[in-house]
C-alpha cells in the first residue's frame, strides 16, 4: 500500500470504504489491523518522539484525521482528497460489526462513560454483540488481557487517549484474538453524550476544529501545532522547487 509521508510520519491516502475493504479481506487472511488516526498534532510529537513516530508508521492504517493533512497532502501534489476522522471510522466499523456479526470489545473510559457508549452502541446497532469490557481505571494489565481473551472478540476499540492505547495496542496484540484494532481516544465520551461531537455544518467545512477550540479554549495550546506544520510543509515544498 502506497503511503504518504510528512515529516518523518506515514498517512494512507484511503477513504472510509477503502480502508473497510482492505480490513475485510484481512480478516478473511486471518491477519490482525491497526487503525491510528494522524493529525498535525501527532505529528509533531511524532518529529521528536522516535517511538511515537515508529508505532504510527507501524500500523495498517494511518488515517487522515486532521485538515491539516489533507491541506499538507494537496500542497504536496499528494491524492488524499478529504478527511478520515477516527469517530466516524469507529462508526464504519461497528456497521461492519454488525454486518458481518463480529464480536467487539471495548476498553477505556470511566464506567459511566463506557457503560452509557455501549447502550446508546446498542440502540444504534441492535444487532451488533458486544462481547465485553473494562473501563480505563483497571490497572491490572494482565487482567485485562485475559478478559479480551475470554471475550474472544474480533474487534477491540481502545479509549486511553493517545499514544497510550496505541502502545497498549502494540504490547498486547499479539496474544489477543483480535483482528481489528482502533485507539478511539475521546470517541466514547460523543457515543456516551458527555462529550458533543461538532455539528455536521461545521465538519462538512472542515472547522471541526475551531468548533472544539470555541467549545474548550484550553485546547487553544495544542492547536499551535496545527502552524508550526503548515509552516514545515511549507518550508519543506520550498525546499524542493
Amino acid at each position: 500500500m502506497h503511503k504518504e509521508n510528512f515529516l518523518g510520519v506515514d498517512v494512507a491516502p484511503l477513504t472510509y470504504k477503502q480502508v473497510i475493504k482492505q480490513i475485510e479481506k484481512n480478516i478473511e487472511a486471518g491477519e490482525q489491523s491497526t487503525v491510528i488516526a494522524v493529525n498535525p498534532e501527532k505529528v509533531m510529537k511524532a518529529r521528536e518522539d522516535e517511538e511515537l513516530r515508529d508505532l504510527i508508521n507501524g500500523s495498517t492504517f494511518q488515517i487522515p484525521d486532521g485538515i491539516g493533512i489533507v491541506l499538507a497532502s494537496r500542497m504536496t501534489g499528494g491524492a488524499i482528497t478529504d478527511r478520515v476522522t477516527g469517530i466516524e471510522m469507529m462508526g464504519y466499523l461497528l456497521h461492519l460489526a454488525e454486518q458481518k456479526r463480529l464480536r467487539i470489545f471495548l476498553y477505556g473510559a470511566k464506567e459511566e462513560i463506557i457503560t452509557e457508549a455501549m447502550a446508546r452502541i446498542k440502540k444504534n446497532h441492535p444487532n451488533i454483540t458486544i462481547a465485553g469490557y473494562e473501563n480505563g481505571y483497571e490497572d491490572d494489565e494482565e487482567k485485562v488481557v485475559r478478559h479480551i481473551q475470554e471475550s474472544n472478540a474480533d474487534m477491540l476499540f481502545v479509549a486511553l487517549g493517545s499514544p497510550k492505547q496505541e502502545l497498549w495496542i502494540r504490547r498486547n496484540k499479539d496474544r489477543l484474538p483480535v483482528k481489528v484494532f482502533q485507539g478511539v481516544g475521546g470517541s466514547l465520551d460523543v457515543w456516551a453524550g458527555a462529550v458533543h461531537w461538532a455539528p455536521k455544518i461545521w465538519r462538512d467545512m472542515n472547522l471541526e476544529w475551531l468548533y472544539r477550540l470555541l467549545s474548550d479554549p484550553k485546547r487553544f495550546k495544542r492547536q499551535l501545532a496545527l502552524p508550526k506544520f503548515a509552516w514545515l510543509i511549507l518550508k519543506k515544498r520550498k525546499g524542493r522547487s
